[in-house]
């Protein structure tokens, strides 16, 4: 039986660090993968004078599967978002970004365990209509979303709710105020919803969402909605359990995904050895679920939250004095 190849892509800042990190726990865990490495972002700008080169894409189109460190995107006109035209080159529609509390984090919450399901191709981010007048005085941009897409994230939110036992999704919109575009999305999640009767529907304006999760994040469970508000929603409840460096990402569409720590490059840390590596090594998790592999990922999620718990060579960010490489170890002596 052949080794399932896995597009590794280090990312720019600190992204190289923390992949290396999470390469070697899956391969401790017994994972038995191949890899193939390519470039993206800053780093591939430099190289290769291009932020997305071609050997890349093709590379994510072979094997399917990939692993990403954060990339960063220059500042200024004529760079188009990475992460933003990945995920319409390969068709990634779902973005999943799951949040859990972790004993020994400094979260201000425990007990939360609540995953975003986030449109990712259309909404405000279709990239339709960005214009700005000549005389600059006036700014433009057009939202875009459709049945089928509206369709396609919902009935994945719920499918998925049902695949792990969940009990309630709650529907997030603005259909009170942006009547055509989220009016639209709100009657296709209802008209889903419908088919799952097992399963709590739950609407809610996303401005009453974000009062509530910060008051009583205990009665969310699976959140879906388009891609701005879930832009916003998710990274809100990242810092429910302790920030962007606790929360991973998984872009997933019919025949591709890519999984990736959702945070920044940091390229003020870059090459000091003070990275958390948690949130890609979550991301890893969610990667290793999605092929089947549930048994190495439970085995890895525990390492990671029994290092967290007891403060063992822990970074900074979660209260400790260590760095990148001795995190990495203190999980790896958990996984002999």
């Amino acid at each position: 039986m052949s080794k399932r190849t896995i597009t590794v892509i280090p990312g720019d800042g600190i992204g190289p660090s923390i992949i290396d990190s999470a390469l070697k726990i899956l391969d401790k865990a017994g994972c038995d993968f191949e890899y193939e490495f390519a470039d993206a972002g800053l780093t591939a700008l430099e190289k290769q004078g291009e932020l997305l080169p071609q050997r890349t894409l093709d590379l994510i189109e072979k094997n399917r599967i990939t692993l990403k460190g954060p990339l960063t995107t220059p500042v200024g006109e004529g760079f188009t978002s990475i992460n933003v035209t990945l995920r319409k080159k390969f068709g990634l529609y779902a973005n999943v970004r799951p949040v859990l509390s972790f004993k020994g984090t400094q979260a201000r919450y425990e007990n939360i365990d609540i995953i975003t399901v986030r449109e990712n191709t259309e909404g405000m981010y279709s990239g339709f209509g960005q214009k700005v007048s000549e005389d600059g005085q006036t700014a433009e941009a057009t939202s875009i979303v459709t049945r089928q897409g509206a369709e396609q994230i919902t009935t994945f939110a719920y499918e998925l709710a049902r695949k792990e036992n969940r009990k309630k999704v709650t529907i997030v919109h603005k259909a009170n105020i942006m009547k055509s575009t989220s009016g639209l999305f709100l009657k296709v999640a209802r008209e889903v919803s419908q088919r799952y009767p097992d399963i709590i529907t739950e609407e809610m304006i996303v401005d009453a969402t974000c009062m509530k999760l910060v008051m009583n994040p205990e009665n969310f469970d699976v959140i879906v909605t388009t891609n701005l508000f879930g832009d916003i929603l998710s990274d809100l409840c990242a810092g429910l359990v302790g920030g962007l460096g606790m929360a991973p990402g998984a872009n997933i569409g019919r025949d591709a995904a890519i999984f990736e720590a959702v945070h920044g490059s940091a390229p003020d840390i870059a090459g000091k050895n003070l990275a958390n590596p948690t949130s890609v090594i979550l991301a890893s998790i969610q990667m290793l679920e999605y092929l089947g592999m549930a048994d190495k990922a439970e085995a890895i999620r525990k390492a990671v939250s029994a290092v967290i718990e007891e403060g063992d060579r822990t970074t900074r960010d979660l209260g400790g004095t260590h760095g990148t490489t001795d995190f990495t170890q203190a999980v790896l002596d958990r996984l002999n």
